[in-house]
């Protein structure tokens, strides 16, 4: 057997149960937490007041406009500075739920905003309040819109926990780092890792669009859950 074969043999085990304990937890969380964060700032700055709404757009503004890896740093290497001391994998999921939550509360924004007027109109008019209206005609149809780009942030994550690796985090990346350090063959190490991301990355998009057909027949989140 090729020695190139052999190393990504013995090392795949090690790959892929740190992609099973740290790797896929970490964007899975970060995804959920992150998702919350987006669409209380979206709504936020969709209906709320000017004080909230300049301080979701500042937020916004802030995340959206720097570095991951910066921002990964300055809560992982700052923060100890000010006396706020936070272990790796809390410091890599606060980060991404922060930076995750910048974009979705964009997307989830857009989204509510695709949703035509009439349809408040028709909520209202048989009797529904604001969160009656917002929970049962308004997320659902702007959560279809969402979708895509949704789904598009979620891959996108899985790629970007590899920079977790840059703050000790013992994801994918740095597994494949460790194993590096000891066999000196940069090259299929980290080819290997970069293949199981990317079979990450096509199961993903593959669900998406299963999700996506789905709900184009179906018509919105409601019917596909029927």
């Amino acid at each position: 057997m090729p020695h190139w074969l052999q190393l990504m043999l013995d090392s795949l085990p090690t790959l892929l149960w740190a992609a099973l304990i740290i790797t896929v937890p970490l964007t899975l969380l970060s995804f959920a937490f992150g998702l919350a964060a987006g669409l209380v700032t979206a709504l936020i700055r969709l209906f709320g007041p000017k004080p909230l709404v300049a301080v979701a757009h500042f937020y916004v503004w802030i995340f959206r406009g720097t570095p991951l890896l910066v921002q990964l740093f300055l809560i992982f290497y700052g923060l100890p500075s000010v006396g706020i001391l936070l272990d790796a994998f809390p410091a890599a999921l606060i980060g991404f739920t922060l930076n995750i939550g910048a974009y979705t509360s964009e997307i989830i924004r857009a989204a509510i905003g695709s949703v035509p007027k009439g349809q408040w109109e028709a909520a209202y008019s048989i009797g529904m309040s604001w969160s009656q209206a917002m929970r049962r005609t308004i997320l659902p149809q702007a959560g279809r819109v969402a979708v895509p780009p949704l789904s598009n942030t979620f891959i996108s994550l899985v790629k970007d926990t590899s920079l977790a690796a840059a703050i000790t985090v013992p994801e994918m990346f740095q597994a494949a780092q460790r194993i590096v350090a000891t066999t000196y063959e940069p090259l299929i190490l980290y080819v290997e890792a970069a293949v199981l991301y990317l079979a990450l990355s096509s199961v993903l998009s593959a669900l998406q669009t299963r999700l996506e057909v789905r709900l184009n027949r179906y018509g919105g989140f409601l019917e596909a859950r029927a």
